[in-house]
């Protein structure tokens, strides 16, 4: 059986149940809403597996599942270098969102990465430690800002509600996903003019890492001919 990673739950499930269902592939839960199981119909040889969108990068980068749904900034983040033992087969057209450096409002002479790397620098001489920012994307975060020559900054981890940790006074800045960014003008942010770090999106991967029988390629064949005839 060809392994099928999907995300288990949101709209992110619901838009690739419907995308694939729309193909002839047809997705579906079982009855149990505890129970993350579910089944393949329309096409034979497929086992689906409801996992934690974050969960999906690695299932695929060690191997154990064959293809996956998951953002693209969950791949970039997981796997580094991930073009080494996943491929990305097709671009889904929704699950679109924006991995943003975003400030404080009221930091008015701040609005791109020279002015962040000036503020920090005196952030550490004013108050003995570096400038917190934010977040739950490290790798991604930090390799950005790497890029920019922005040096004197801590990345802090936050896996929720991280808009919320200025205000709180845990960061000063953040690193985090966005797709309107309603939720970061509620907070009182702005997003840096050059603080786009990544543009995600709903992406299928197949694993390269992934062993695939005689059998399983032709299931795979079969399988990517199908929900690719558009």
């Amino acid at each position: 059986m060809i392994k099928l990673g999907v995300p288990s739950k949101g709209r992110l499930m619901e838009e690739t149940f419907s995308w694939f269902g729309s193909r002839g592939v047809h997705l579906k839960r079982t009855d149990s809403k505890r129970e993350y199981a579910g089944y393949v119909k329309g096409i034979q040889g497929i086992e689906l597996l409801l996992l934690s969108a974050s969960e999906i990068p690695t299932e695929l980068n060690e191997g154990r599942i064959h293809f996956g749904v998951t953002g693209s900034d969950l791949v970039c983040e997981k796997v580094p270098n991930w073009g080494q033992n996943l491929e990305a087969i097709k671009y889904l057209g929704f699950g679109f969102a924006d991995l943003v450096l975003s400030v404080p409002k009221f930091w008015i002479d701040v609005d791109t990465l020279d002015d962040l790397d000036s503020v920090a620098e005196a952030f550490r001489k004013k108050h003995g430690f570096r400038l917190r920012i934010a977040t739950k994307y490290h790798y991604l975060a930090r390799e950005f800002l790497k890029s920019a020559g922005v040096a004197d900054y801590q990345l802090v981890d936050s896996q929720g509600a991280t808009e919320g940790t200025v205000k709180n006074e845990t960061a000063e800045a953040i690193a985090d996903i966005t797709s309107t960014g309603e939720t970061l003008k509620a907070n009182h942010l702005k997003i840096l003019d050059d603080g786009l770090i990544h543009s995600s999106e709903a992406t299928l991967f197949k694993s390269k890492s992934a062993f695939f029988s005689e059998k399983q390629k032709a299931a795979a064949s079969t399988f990517l001919t199908l929900i690719l005839s558009d």
